[in-house]
């Protein structure tokens, strides 16, 4: 079922956004060579307790962290552990916060230490991806008309789009109807009404779109060892356009 938000309902959720886009304003600067991905889930978890918030990841399917930190190849819901980061990793931090019984979701992708031109351009195309996605989710606006722009972009950049994760609802729950795939054909797919939250989060490969499974039943990697990205933002169907809860005022 498809729940459709109230002005009040939107508000609670900007502002659990408002600290989330907090969270990956800070990591900016505490992801750095020679950091695990463990400390950085026990940073997010901290900070989202600290200021009122609930890791809302935690217990989700059984899941058991405040973050999913995918490197390199791993396309999601990567488990954060004590290997050390190292100069040109790319990693891809996502989280979910319920405040006040609010939700929000946002992944970011991050270079570590010294990039490159092909990293650069990876992460360039895919940040692209999300914003033409999102011009697209305006009330009576379809959701293929959502995929088809990131879909048409991406490839035309020669990558490919990832198909077996894509956006979904949220609110009161993390993942709900509708679901919001990064691929597919204009003027197709259910009709966006004002009051729709949902997230976009294109998952961009540097080769395939295709993916295999890790032995632990979460962690997706590309199917060729290729390098993969994400962005992802929460957005509210709104008279005045898509409106980004988890902007992070400069992104």
């Amino acid at each position: 079922m498809i729940t459709l938000k109230s002005e009040r309902e939107i508000e609670m959720m900007d502002q659990s956004g408002a600290l989330l886009a907090d969270v990956h304003r800070e990591l900016r600067t505490f992801i750095k060579p020679g950091v695990t991905s463990w400390d950085i889930e026990e940073f997010v978890h901290k900070y989202i307790v600290d200021h009122g918030g609930i890791p809302a990841q935690i217990g989700f399917e059984g899941y058991k962290y405040a973050t999913c930190c995918s490197i390199n190849d791993e396309i999601c819901h990567g488990f954060p552990r004590k290997e050390k980061l190292k100069d040109g990793d790319l990693i891809k931090v996502d989280m979910c916060i319920d405040l006040n019984g609010a939700m929000s979701d946002s992944c970011w992708s991050y270079v570590v230490g010294e990039s490159t031109e092909d990293i650069d351009h990876l992460m360039e195309v895919t940040k692209k991806a999300l914003y033409l996605g999102i011009e697209q989710a305006t009330i009576g606006n379809r959701i293929g008309d959502i995929g088809h722009a990131i879909q048409t972009y991406v490839e035309g950049e020669g990558y490919g789009v990832v198909k077996d994760f894509i956006g979904h609802g949220i609110g009161p729950t993390i993942h709900e109807a509708p679901m919001v795939p990064h691929y597919g054909e204009p003027g197709k797919g259910l009709r966006l009404k004002e009051g729709m939250v949902i997230t976009i989060e294109p998952m961009v490969n540097t080769g395939t779109w295709k993916m295999k499974m890790d032995d632990n039943g979460w962690t997706a990697r590309t199917q060729d060892g290729g390098l993969s990205c994400q962005y992802e933002h929460t957005i509210a169907i709104t008279p005045d356009g898509p409106r980004i809860l988890t902007s992070q005022g400069d992104q």
